[in-house]
């Protein structure tokens, strides 16, 4: 046999193993392209939220930090924000290893951004020295809600509704 096999030999082996996904939507290893895009996005969101944030809050704290003075004395708020980001980053980390039983946790990342992002950006728009944060850290979240969502596995046929 040879090592490697044309389209139409794969086609047929997917046929015959009674697969009905299209060849484009099968990853090697099993896993549809969404859902290797979804890990993907998920392990590049959970380490940005573990040394990304502070990362880009040192560096440019006019689009990053909401507090006035020098960004390497953090003030307790961004303290806490910063561990409540980098606490979600593990977790998504573990939920990319598999993303469908982690359905919450990405959908709670996904709209959590969202908001986030926008009461940012109408506390950017209202406060003149803020504006900063609708280049920075606003449409950044954004990305991060919308590409989540976007991305979110489907409901298993066996999940009930939530009451």
């Amino acid at each position: 046999m040879p090592l490697v096999q044309s389209k139409t030999d794969r086609e047929r082996a997917y046929s015959s193993a009674g697969q009905s996904a299209s060849l484009s939507e099968i990853h090697p290893k099993g896993a549809t392209t969404r859902e290797r895009t979804l890990q993907v996005a998920l392990v590049l969101v959970g380490v940005t939220f573990i040394v990304g944030i502070y990362t880009l809050v040192i560096v440019w704290p006019s689009g990053w930090s909401w507090h006035a003075g020098q960004s390497h004395h953090l003030p307790h708020y961004l303290q806490m924000i910063l561990g409540v980001y980098a606490t979600l980053g593990v977790f998504l980390l573990i939920a990319a290893r598999r993303p469908a039983e982690h359905r919450s946790l990405i959908a709670f990342t996904a709209w959590s951004s969202l908001v986030h992002a926008g009461i940012m950006a109408l506390q950017a728009l209202y406060n003149a020295g803020d504006r900063g944060h609708l280049l920075g850290d606003v449409p950044a979240l954004v990305i991060v809600g919308v590409v989540l969502i976007v991305l979110a596995p489907a409901k298993q046929s066996g999940e009930r509704a939530p009451a």
